[in-house]
Order: structure tokens, then C-alpha cells, then sequence
């Protein structure tokens, strides 16, 4: 491993998925460095004199900085990334799960803001806030016309402010208003819950600090409650990605120890390394969190539900898995982020992060561009594909990371703009909103319904139009 590895990783949860697995190598100063371009330099010198000299309007000196070694940065990969002291901040609180608000899992549902669920403890699950309430009024603001992220900003702030919403609950027709105060919310990434006796539904959203002792927690929980355990299902549908030791600590709960979960090989001697199911690779404290676990979890039958949102660190769990033939993947071609990224600090507020290596299952495969093939497709309703065709991927994004022989998938371009055209031409002549699709975990949910079948030998209705995209170029 090297003595400067440190077992940790990053995530950045935004755009492209939000799907970025890293590692944190430590911050240490290089003891060479490539001589400076002279002339290049000076290029940059003067064009920062004549923007300072000659531009319409005063320029501050430190945006320009920033800017430049932004755009700098961005020009390599959609993953690597300057932060500044607001997107730092944004970056830590993803990985920590914490954040100022008032806690509540969401969705959009016709223009408005939906509550999947209540964070248990927060201001939201104390006010008595339901799943399925709809939120139409934050503040003196309406939900109708913001996004998503818009109105995740109205609703978070400082702690012990006050925020209003004004909230319609479907079920018994009526509105009411809702005064909640802001207060430090940890963002729950494993669900849980046996859908029928002998069949547990295990959720990870994301892998953040605390995924792999909260899956310990709510897995013995659940073995607790019914000890007849028959099967699981692991379902990582749109999971963007998150901690790497989280990725491994999960992996390694089904797998027997010390087994290969997942290397990854880069330029530098520390981005070369292999990480196991021991638990020096997952365990952030010194207790194993796994330790408590029954050992049926290392037998029991288990799928792993993904799908084109699944990227990153749940690409890795699927993949060793897969490779280690433990359990069934189920399920459609997952993102294809195979990629790692380090983040190294500039100063106490801002960082680089930048991509060092590419990451490979254990039998030797890199889904970077590609993804995870799953052992059995399904569509994501009784009727079909809905959205999967609308959804970009890793080998869709400006400047992504190839082989040195890949050519340019125009066909899948070409199929996804037709999807979109005709996604687009039914619902101008449809009166009728896009139907959302079924919350995961509920009784309409259809890959899970097919996943269960798999358990308990029933007739699985996989789908008959995925096709499988094709792998890139590979570079070594």
C-alpha cells in the first residue's frame, strides 16, 4: 500500500450524476516539480495585465486567479475540480452527510417539492411532515418554478433560523402551514426494511462517513427481527458514489475476509494499490463495525439492483460482487465512472481535486465508460423503459476519460436524441404530467418485484430491448 496511502475517499455530489469515488492520498508537498512553460507563463502574465489595464470595468485581482485556475482544471475531465471556499464547504458536508436544515429526504412531483421521507430526529420528523406531503410555499416563495436545488437552498441555512412552508397533504385534501427551525441534520444513506418474511430491501443512497456502521446497524436489526433470513436484495439504483472505504466496508459484509475488493493504478506509486474486505480498509474507528454481524450475511442469497444512475463507488460494490460470483446483478448497464479522484488542500478553505487513477474489479475489468453489464436486465416498469434512454453516462460527457483508440459512439447519441424527441412529441400531445416512477422500496416498484421472484425461484420478467453498450478502448 505505501506508507503515504491513507484509507479514505470524496465525493462531490452534483452534476454528471453527482458520481465521483476518490481517494484521499495525504497532502504533501512534491519534492520536484516540472519546470514552468516560460513562454506560456508570460502569455498568462500579459493576458492578466490587459484585462486588468484595459477591460470595460474594474476586474477583482483574486477572481481572476480563481477563474483561471478553474477553467484550467475543468479542461482536463468532468471530475477533476478547483474548489473555492463555498464549493469546499459543500464538498466536506456531502461526505460527512451533515448539513443545516430541516430534514427531509426529497423529490420533485408536478412542480412541487415531495417529501420521500422524514429524517428520523430532525425538525421535519418532530413537526409530524409525512411521506408524500407535498411542500408548495418555502417562505413567501412558491415551489412552482424552481428546481430542485433551488429550493434544497431556500429550505437550508443557518442553524436555529426559522423557515416557513406552507404543505399539502394529499390524503386528506387539505393545506397547512409548518414553522420549522433549521438545526445540523446527518443524512441517513442506508434504508432497510423486510418487504416479505425472509426478504430484506437494503437501500444505500450514497456512501458517505457513517454508510457502512449504520448497514451493520439496520442489517442486524433486521436479522434481529426475523433470523429465518431467505434473501437480499442490495439495491444501489441511483447511487451516485461517495467514500471508497464505504464501497469496500459494504462489499466486504458478504465476502469472505481478506478477498479483493477492488485496485486501483495510476502515474504516481500511491495511486497503485488493492483493497480488500480486511478491516484496515473500511474501518474509520478502531472497532469493526461488520463484527456484530450474524454470519449468515456471508451465505445468504443476494441480488444487487442497478441501473443507469448506479455509478462510481456502487459500481465498484456491484462489480466485486459480480467478479466473486456472490451475487446476482439485476438490473440495467450502470454509469461508467471508473475513474479516481484526490483531493489535495491549497489552503485551509480551498482544494484541488483531480483525477489520479482509474479503478478495476477483481478479475481485472475497468468500467470506465462502460459500466457494469448486469447478469439479468430489467425495464424499470410492467411497460418498459421510461426515462433510461433520457439519461446521460460516463461516455456521454464533454472531455471524459478514454482509451487512446476510442471512437465516438454516434449511434447511441444518435438513439438517446431520438428518445428524447419522442419522449418529448408525447407529452406535448399528453394532457397528462409525466407519471413519476415508483418510489424504491414500495409495492409498485418492478425491478424489485423481479429481483424477489430471482430469490425465491419464481419466473423473472427480464427486458427485451436493453442492449448492452460496448466497452471502450482499454489503456493500461
Amino acid at each position: 500500500m505505501g506508507a503515504k496511502l491513507k484509507i479514505a475517499g470524496f465525493v462531490a455530489l452534483g452534476a454528471v450524476a453527482g458520481a465521483l469515488t476518490t481517494m484521499q492520498l495525504q497532502a504533501v508537498a512534491r519534492a520536484s516539480f516540472t519546470p514552468l512553460p516560460l513562454e506560456e507563463m508570460q502569455q498568462l502574465a500579459a493576458v492578466f495585465g490587459m484585462i486588468k489595464s484595459d477591460y470595460v470595468e474594474p476586474v477583482d485581482e483574486k477572481k481572476l486567479i480563481t477563474d483561471a485556475i478553474s477553467g484550467m482544471v475543468a479542461g482536463l475531465d468532468p471530475h477533476s475540480q478547483y474548489f473555492d471556499k463555498k464549493s469546499f464547504r459543500e464538498f466536506r458536508e456531502g461526505t460527512t452527510g451533515k448539513f443545516v436544515g430541516i430534514g427531509i429526504e426529497i423529490a420533485m412531483e408536478d412542480g412541487l417539492v415531495k417529501v420521500v421521507s422524514p429524517i428520523e430526529g430532525s425538525p421535519a420528523f418532530r413537526a409530524g411532515l409525512k411521506s408524500g406531503d407535498l411542500i408548495t410555499r418555502i417562505d413567501d416563495t412558491p415551489v412552482k418554478g424552481l428546481s430542485i436545488d433551488q429550493a434544497v437552498k431556500r429550505m437550508r441555512g443557518e442553524p436555529a433560523t426559522k423557515v416557513s412552508l406552507t404543505v399539502f397533504r394529499k390524503d386528506e385534501a387539505r393545506s397547512f402551514p409548518v414553522t420549522l427551525v433549521r438545526e445540523e441534520i446527518r443524512q441517513q444513506s442506508v434504508r432497510a426494511k423486510m418487504v416479505e418474511p425472509g426478504y430484506a430491501w437494503m437501500r444505500i443512497s450514497v456512501f458517505q462517513e457513517r454508510t457502512v456502521d449504520d448497514f451493520a446497524k439496520k442489517f442486524e436489526e433486521l436479522y434481529k427481527a426475523d433470523p429465518n433470513l431467505k434473501g437480499v436484495v442490495l439495491d444501489l439504483r441511483n447511487d451516485p458514489g461517495g467514500l471508497l472505504d464505504g464501497a469496500v466496508g459494504i462489499t466486504a459484509a458478504f465476502l469472505p475476509a481478506n478477498t479483493v475488493v477492488v485496485t486501483t493504478n495510476g502515474q504516481v506509486a500511491d495511486s497503485k494499490a488493492t483493497f480488500t474486505s480486511a478491516p484496515e480498509f473500511y474501518a474509520r474507528r478502531s472497532a469493526d463495525p461488520l463484527r456484530r454481524l450474524p454470519e449468515a450475511i456471508k451465505k445468504v442469497p443476494l441480488v444487487v439492483l442497478v441501473n443507469e444512475g448506479s455509478a462510481s463507488a456502487s459500481e465498484i460494490v456491484a462489480g466485486a460482487l459480480q467478479d466473486h460470483k456472490r451475487a446476482i446483478v439485476m438490473g440495467s448497464q450502470t454509469f461508467g465512472k471508473g475513474s479516481v479522484q484526490t483531493w489535495r488542500p491549497l489552503t485551509a478553505e480551498t482544494a484541488l481535486k483531480i483525477t489520479t487513477a482509474r479503478y478495476y474489479t477483481p478479475t481485472g475489468r475497468s468500467i470506465q465508460g462502460t459500466g457494469i453489464v448486469p447478469d439479468v436486465w430489467l425495464d424499470e416498469t410492467a411497460e418498459g423503459n421510461v426515462f433510461a434512454a433520457l439519461r446521460l453516462r460516463e461516455a456521454d460527457l464533454d472531455k471524459h476519460l478514454v482509451g487512446k483508440d476510442e471512437k465516438k459512439d454516434d449511434a447511441r447519441t444518435k438513439a438517446r436524441d431520438e428518445a428524447r424527441k419522442k419522449f418529448e412529441e408525447q407529452q406535448a400531445k399528453s394532457k397528462e404530467p409525466v407519471k413519476p416512477l415508483p418510489e424504491f422500496g414500495s409495492a409498485e416498484d418492478w425491478p424489485l418485484r423481479q429481483a424477489l421472484n430471482q430469490l425465491q425461484g419464481k419466473t423473472v420478467v427480464a427486458s427485451k430491448t436493453a442492449v448492452e453498450r460496448k466497452a471502450e478502448a482499454k489503456t493500461e
